[in-house]
């Protein structure tokens, strides 16, 4: 069975603002040294699937240059491919309209190619997800389409978009926030969360694309427009995401996804890989993150000249980075990021090549990349002056710093 992987990675990524000001939303680091695109392209390639294309449509420069450096295969096999599709309006004069117009504008993409599954995955949420265990799901249903769902409390499923299921897990109707969500059968206390992952059969997605394209009341969009109509008269199932095993993870993991939709879920995501034992573990060597490498030193931590240790307690500091004489605690450093002296960085994400000043004071921040922060400098300890120099995000309290900020 041959498989294509197109990855939806054009998302604009508004609600995480200012850090997708410059660069689309799964082009945002994470985690020190990776971006979010990382964790879906690790799963493909460590699941066995290997010709991918990558979809992009808003300011994809970096996102591009990322994959160019990092994600890129050999000539030798035709079928090994990771490549980046920039928006082209092959069908029209507009851009995406929706996730299915996306995989539409590039359809000759899948009709060019001989696969039997297309699975089309988002770009911009941290998991981690055998998915041969969902192809073989679909395979074993005889399914045209199978959508990636986790469980969720029945009480918190009226914020989600509900599938509703029988006891095979063949889906039987959709709720998009439902007042009184319908449970998983065997399970009162779960319901079903598109998790925005299907796999399609080839010819079946074909078919249904075409048939979309020339509906005048369509918002082209797969979990509004196209899987609401599917499932009435098709066989479309549900892949329990929670029974999927992967190698070498916790059990707290298993069936652990991440949205990193806004700013402090975001900042939550980055601050869980800190802790001791961390719902998301970085460290399996089973199923590795994989990303691109630039060849920088390891990370220092030394003495200044007044004879102060520089040192990092419960945090992640990235290669190329130097802790001097300053201390960081309960953080993530990106790459050659400079802590000088009697500085202090709690509780935040400081993202490549930021320099902080000495006696700076930072806590429950976001530093994006190459902010050159004046000695002395205090951020998140007064909301109100933050609030004029930086951009705060008003429900988790956090100050964000954009990229490349002359702070004066």
């Amino acid at each position: 069975m041959k498989v294509l992987g197109m990855i939806m990675a054009g998302g604009e990524g508004s609600r995480l603002y200012p850090l997708t000001k410059e660069r689309a939303k799964p082009a945002v680091p994470f985690g020190g040294k990776y971006r979010l695109v990382d964790f879906v392209l690790s799963n493909f390639i460590n699941s066995g699937i290997y010709s991918l294309y990558i979809l992009t449509q808003f300011k994809s420069q970096s996102l591009t240059d990322h994959l160019q450096v990092g994600w890129r295969f050999s000539g030798l096999l035709h079928d090994h491919f990771i490549l980046s599709v920039p928006a082209q309006k092959r069908t029209g004069g507009d851009w995406y309209q929706g996730t299915a117009d996306a995989i539409y504008q590039n359809i000759n993409l899948i009709e060019d190619r001989s696969y039997d599954q297309v699975a089309i995955f988002g770009a911009d949420h941290i998991y981690r997800m055998d998915i041969q265990q969902m192809l073989d799901s679909h395979r074993e249903n005889n399914a045209e389409v199978t959508i990636s769902a986790i469980p969720v409390p029945i009480h918190e499923a009226k914020s989600f978009g509900v599938l509703q299921v029988d006891e095979n897990y063949r889906v039987t109707g959709f709720e998009e926030k439902p007042a009184e969500p319908k449970c998983i059968p065997g399970r009162p206390e779960q319901a079903f969360s598109s998790m925005g992952n299907y796999v399609f059969n080839r010819e079946y997605l074909i078919d249904v694309l075409y048939k979309d394209a020339k509906d005048p009341d369509s918002g082209h969009d797969f979990g509004k427009d196209i899987l609401p109509k599917a499932f009435k008269t098709d066989p479309v199932f549900a892949y329990d995401f929670a029974s999927n095993e992967v190698p070498g993870a916790t059990p707290e993991e298993t069936g652990h996804w991440k949205d990193v939709g806004t700013i402090r879920a975001f900042w939550e995501a980055n601050m869980d890989l800190r802790n001791v034992k961390p719902v998301f573990n970085l460290y399996n060597r089973e199923w590795p993150i994989k990303t691109a490498s630039y060849g920088r030193p390891p990370a220092k931590f030394v003495f200044n000249e007044d004879g102060r240790r520089g040192q990092a307690v419960n945090s992640l500091v990235s290669e190329g980075s130097i802790v001097c004489g300053g201390i960081v605690q309960d953080s993530v450093l990106g790459p050659e990021v400079f802590v000088d002296s009697g500085a202090a960085v709690i509780n935040s994400l400081v993202m490549d090549r930021v320099y902080i000043g000495k006696n700076c004071k930072i806590n429950m921040a976001i530093i994006d990349k190459n902010v050159e922060i004046p000695a002395g400098t205090v951020i998140g300890y007064d909301l109100e002056q933050d609030r004029k120099r930086f951009f705060v995000d008003e429900e988790s309290q956090i100050v964000v710093v954009p990229k490349g900020m002359k702070i004066l």
